[in-house]
């Protein structure tokens, strides 16, 4: 009750101040008094505020600073990883913030020639459902000694925690690779290379492997096509390495004519077999047994081989679930602010029976 009797008194008194500048101010400017009035106050406000930048970094860390986090980090995901924008998005199908339900179509119906047995008999469809899950990556929190209030720009954002963002995006990624590579199916291409003997590249092999050449890009097109796979909209995405050895294999005319479709803006390194090729430094690692695919993180062995994966567009899924950013500014045991951030996102292969997706895996 004292302070808004306080304030009222206060406010009163401001307007007595300055009625003999409103009324001085007013006719010369051809304007209602009670206008040059509330400019005054609106003026008075401003200042007030301006003089107090701690209410209003209250105000910024509580709404627009998140969501500027959030819209980096959705962004800087498909930047560092371009592949992402040529496969099928399921990001508005998730359901309850962690799973994604794919369903797949039956057997298609038969067709007849001059049909002449009535009644037709009548085939019920049967429809699968595939789901997958999202898993949850979050990077270690950050602490930053007097860091001074984020802001709208993304060049200071990328300077504090693009380390930390670079980690989060690059280890969900790397992961999403493989999951796709590892729920392949009875109708997906296994094309072993076929190239001369070369040193076997995958992070702990030793020893040499069948270096990846051209023709094994062509062997992998005869096998989308034999399985009826569209032709447009195919990609590869391969190990430094294999692409490396299937350049060197062409020919300089077949160098020349990859080179004319390249486009670096979207990734695509060029054209061959019908697939725009990009390369990434991992793809995946498969068993020198099996050639099942390794889980992510799991350790190395001397026997690893490579793999690059190839794909019609509508042949994968990704989806991306929520993106969180944790903040606790002005902590007074850190003397500073400590940031996190998380996200959700997974994918597989759309078709049961793995139908327009490949591997090029090294063989011994």
């Amino acid at each position: 009750m004292k302070k808004s009797i306080r304030a009222f008194i206060a406010f009163a008194g401001f307007l007595l101040m300055t009625a003999p500048a409103v009324n001085a101010i007013a006719p010369k400017v051809d304007c209602n008094p009670a206008i040059v009035q509330l400019g005054f106050v609106v003026a008075a406000v401003a200042i007030t505020l301006l003089s107090k930048p701690s209410a209003l970094t209250n105000v910024f860390c509580a709404g627009v600073e998140k969501e500027a986090w959030v819209d980096y980090i959705i962004k800087r995901f498909y930047k560092d990883n371009a592949f992402l924008q040529y496969v099928f998005k399921e990001s508005d199908k998730v359901l309850s913030g962690r799973v994604v339900h794919i369903p797949n179509p039956g057997a298609k119906p038969q067709t007849v020639k001059n049909r002449s047995s009535f009644p037709a008999v009548a085939v019920r469809r049967a429809d699968t459902d595939i789901t997958y899950v999202l898993d949850e990556y979050s990077v270690d929190p950050t602490h930053v000694h007097n860091l001074e209030k984020v802001e709208l720009s993304y060049d200071k954002l990328d300077d504090a925690y693009g380390e930390q963002l670079e980690v989060v995006t690059e280890t969900s990624a790397d992961d999403l690779i493989v999951k796709w590579a590892s729920t392949t199916g009875a109708d997906s291409a296994i094309i072993p290379t076929s190239g001369a003997n070369a040193p076997a590249s995958a992070p702990s092999a030793t020893g040499t492997r069948k270096a990846a050449s051209h023709l094994d890009i062509k062997k992998m097109r005869v096998q989308f096509n034999k399985l009826n796979v569209p032709k447009a909209d195919r990609f590869a995405l391969m190990t430094e390495d294999m692409y490396d050895q299937i350049f060197d294999s062409l020919s300089t005319v077949q160098q020349n004519a990859f080179f004319k479709n390249a486009d670096i803006a979207t990734g695509v390194l060029g054209v061959l077999y019908d697939f725009q090729i990009m390369s990434r430094s991992s793809v995946a690692v498969a068993t020198v047994t099996t050639n099942a695919i390794k889980a992510f993180g799991t350790a190395g062995v001397t026997t690893d081989n490579e793999v690059s994966i190839f794909w019609q567009k509508n042949s994968l899924t990704f989806a991306m679930g929520e993106v969180k950013v944790f903040d606790d500014t002005d902590n007074p045991l850190y003397y500073g602010d400590i940031m996190s951030c998380a996200l959700r996102s997974g994918g597989r292969v759309r078709r049961a029976d793995g139908k327009g997706v490949g591997l090029l895996i090294q063989a011994a």
